[in-house]
This record gives C-alpha cells, structure tokens and sequence, in this order.
C-alpha cells in the first residue's frame, strides 16, 4: 500500500512539473495573459477572455471551485429566488488557450425539491449551449474592448 501511494505521489509530482516548463526568454501570450519563463512569473493555462467572460457570466451564482491554470469552474447549486424548488449547478471547461467556440463546454445539472427531498431532473439540452454562447459572446466584447484600448 506505501509503495502504491508512493507511486501515485511521483507520478503527480512528475505531472505538475511537466506542466510548468521552461523558455530562455520571457514569452508572453496576448489571449491567455500567459507569461513563461525563467522570470518566475506565473504562467496562466487558459484563454482570458473565456476565463473573465465565464466568471462576468455566471457573476449571480455562488462559486465552489474555479481553477485559471486547469480551465475549470465549478459552481455551488443556485435557485432563482422565483423559483426556490428548482436549483441548478454548473461545471464550466475551458478547452482551448484561444479563443473558439470548441474551446468551452457547460455542463449543467438541475434539482427539483420534492416530498424525498433534492431529485435529479431533466436539463433542457438548449441551456448548456445557450449558457456556452452568452459566454462567447461577453468574451468577443472582452476581447474588442482590449483591442480597442491598445490602440
């Protein structure tokens, strides 16, 4: 069993450090805000359009869990205060360090209160992707205005 855990603590080791890399010089990327180098700086592993857009987005729903670095953004379960025996929680994935629209998927689960308590229920198949292009969109304007201001 020691050497069991021992091998699942390097074999994470070995990816987290795989994951950090190395560069000569400081290289930055304009859509991820990514800066990767020997400076120190922190290097960030999303597109930061998708990543701020997602968070402007879903800005009235408690978060439990957002990772920049891994792309994911998980929230805590929401109900709309006019309908208080339906809830709804969302797992967001940020796929891409560019913006496209292949680069994000939603994945939504939905609750209904009833006499057992919290069931799950049905998702409308349209609600993840209408939560997907109010995410794009709010990330094109993101990335507009920043052009806009650079010029």
């Amino acid at each position: 069993m020691k050497n069991c855990m021992r091998y699942v603590a390097v074999g994470l080791t070995a990816l987290l450090l795989s994951a950090c890399g190395s560069s000569s010089s400081d290289d930055v990327n304009a859509d991820t805000g990514a800066i990767a180098g020997t400076s120190g700086r922190i290097t960030l592993g999303v597109n930061k359009y998708l990543w701020h857009a997602t968070l402007d987005t879903l800005s009235f729903m408690p978060l439990a869990s957002a990772d920049p670095y891994g792309g994911v953004i998980i929230t805590d379960w929401y109900s709309a205060p006019e309908n208080p025996n339906e809830r709804m929680k969302l797992t967001i994935y940020i796929l891409d360090q560019r913006l496209r629209a292949d680069g994000l998927k939603v994945t939504v689960f939905r609750q209904i209160h009833s006499a057992d308590g919290w069931v799950d229920a049905q998702v409308n198949p349209d609600t993840a992707t209408k939560l997907e292009d109010a995410i794009l969109t709010r990330a094109r304007e993101l990335k507009l205005a920043a052009e806009g201001a650079g010029s």
